[in-house]
């Protein structure tokens, strides 16, 4: 048992040692991380099949009385079989790809293992399927791990070569022979799959760790210079700022020379050939051009698609970089050989070309804050108080420099306010939770530009959701407030309250707040008219009090009042409709 033992750890090595080959391949990796389909699926249940039917031809021809040291046995006698590390093929496809895969590699390992012959054909042909199967359904208890542990791997693959070894018996009916050869192979193909399968999960995981570890350390590469060239880029892309961003790209890359373009000629070129270069000459070469219509990295691999011509450039990869969702331009790295375009280089270039792309997005959106000031936005004055969009939008300019997450935030809210705005004046009623979510929307960018001196909190009573109220009510009441109400108060203090309560048959809504409250003298004016020679109109709590009016009648009106204890208070009441 000893002797067996060991040969089939000579022949399990020389299989581990192909795998382990095979793991360094990119197409075997790239094949790890695809989703699983009908064809990747059939890809792995095909290899794995093979991995497994080389583990059979790598074995040790047994009978129970003889040891077969010979290598690649082509078929059994009747009283032979096969030691062999064939379930670790079997096993991995099951780890790796679930049941259907397992399931594959095991009927064609199976069907491979009949085909030879001996004691074990017939068991095997059952056995090595119902292995690959159970060993996919057992790898469904480790979904959340890309990769079962090699540890987990090596006791759970203990299993299959003791199920192999019943079915043998079970088919032979647990005759002398079968039980002689069972108590010969048996625990030697235990301690030989259980312990190949670990070693082979764990050159998966290594593989894999490895690829994780050259990615990350090359978009960490990509940032660092990224924050070295963006100063340069954000003032725009000229011949000046091209070349400062060339020469800080080739001292760090340690590339032949590197050039940057716009989306037609070249603005800079710096390293080997550049007295052969004239900036402003226009881009020539198809791989530039393809770069910029499909936004895609491009690598020259002949010299004929290489501008400038010079005799020490052999390849270049070629970088697309975008401005406000088009190709702005390239940045193009020369090297001496293709052989120094490796996977690293590409996936380099891959994190650069995106950082360099969402700085630009981030710098053009600090160019909009000037135009933006200077833009007429008559189509949104109806819906849109055009001084809370330039604040807003100020806020978003400087969020975007502190604390980015924060800034797409807000932009998100910003654009859902917009939306809905545009969305909800379609109905002349919308349910009450539509209201409260336009109404939130508004108050998220509100915080934001207020941080601590406000607070708004809002009680909204159960069972009211589904109340139809006119679009856009609340808001501009607590708009009001803000902007009006609380526009003496300075630091902290600002409160509004909004509160939601069913009275009989119908639904109180009342906004207050702590701020200077209205006029007296122009209390019975708001609401009915707007004002005229006023710093404000009142047109928006008007057009509040004439569609309550209008679908409601009089007693939905607008109530306005000022606090005993300083502040201001609306409210109105609307019948309990759904």
């Amino acid at each position: 048992m000893e002797q067996l033992t060991l040969l089939l750890f000579e022949r399990m090595g020389i299989l581990l040692l192909i795998t382990f080959i095979l793991t360094r391949i990119p197409q075997f990796r790239s094949l790890l991380d695809k989703r699983m389909n009908m064809k990747t699926g059939v890809t792995f249940a095909l290899f794995f099949g093979l991995v497994s039917v080389g583990g059979t031809y790598a074995g040790v021809t047994v009978s129970p009385s003889t040891i077969d040291t010979s290598f690649l046995a082509s078929s059994l006698a009747a009283n032979e079989a096969m030691a062999d590390s064939a379930l670790i093929g079997v096993v991995m496809a099951g780890f790796l790809g679930g049941t259907a895969v397992g399931l594959g590699a095991g009927v064609l390992s199976g069907l491979h293992a009949y085909w030879m012959g001996g004691i074990a054909g017939t068991a095997d042909l059952w056995s090595t399927p119902i292995a690959g199967l159970l060993s996919g359904l057992v790898a469904r208890f480790f979904a959340e791990e890309r990769v079962i542990s090699p540890v987990k791997a090596l006791f759970i693959s203990v299993f299959a070569p003791i199920m192999q070894m019943g079915v043998i018996l079970i088919a032979n009916e647990a005759s002398e022979p079968s039980i002689r050869l069972v108590n010969l192979i048996g625990v030697p193909m235990v301690i030989a799959n259980s312990i190949g399968v670990g070693i082979f999960v764990a050159m998966i995981l290594a593989a894999l760790r490895e690829e994780e570890r050259a990615a990350a350390s090359e978009t960490q590469r990509a940032l660092h210079i990224a924050e070295m060239a963006l100063p340069h880029l954000k003032q725009g892309l000229s011949f000046e700022t091209a070349e400062a961003t060339a020469s800080i790209l080739r001292r760090e890359l340690r590339a032949g020379a590197v050039a940057v373009t716009d989306t037609e000629v070249i603005l800079a070129h710096v390293g080997i050939g550049t007295s052969r270069h004239v900036p402003g000459e226009r881009i020539a070469t198809d791989l530039s051009r393809l770069a910029i219509e499909t936004g895609q990295i491009q690598i020259a691999k002949e010299r004929e698609h290489i501008q400038p011509h010079h005799p020490a450039l052999g390849a270049a990869l070629i970088v697309p970089f975008q401005r406000g969702g088009q190709v702005a331009g390239l940045i193009k790295l020369y090297y001496q050989s293709v052989r120094q375009i490796r996977p690293v280089e590409e996936v380099f270039a891959q994190g650069l070309s995106k950082l360099i792309s969402i700085q630009l997005d981030i710098a053009m959106a600090e160019q909009l804050q000037g135009l933006m000031k200077d833009a007429e936005l008559r189509a949104l004055q109806a819906q849109i108080n055009p001084h809370f969009l330039f604040n807003t939008l100020n806020a978003i300019v400087t969020l975007i420099r502190v604390d980015p997450d924060a800034a797409r935030r807000v932009t998100v809210q910003l654009g859902n306010y917009m939306r809905m705005n545009l969305t909800m004046t379609q109905s002349a009623l919308v349910p009450l939770y539509k209201e409260l979510e336009h109404l939130q929307t508004y108050l998220d960018i509100v915080k934001v530009r207020f941080a601590e001196q406000l607070t708004i909190g809002y009680f909204c009573e159960t069972g009211l959701e589904g109340v139809s109220i006119p679009p856009s009510t609340l808001q501009p009441l607590v708009e009001n407030s803000i902007q009006h109400g609380l526009k003496q108060r300075t630091g902290s203090g600002g409160v509004i309250r909004i509160q939601l309560r069913k009275q009989d048959d119908r639904v109180l809504a009342v906004v207050e707040d702590n701020g200077e409250g209205f006029p007296p003298e122009l209390l019975e004016q708001l609401g009915n008219a707007p004002i005229q020679g006023g710093e404000s109109t009142g047109l928006g709590v008007h057009n509040v009090n004439q569609r309550l009016i209008s679908l409601f009648g009089p007693e939905a009106r607008l109530r306005l009042s000022n606090l005993p204890e300083g502040g201001a208070r609306i409210q109105f009441m609307i019948p309990y409709r759904m």
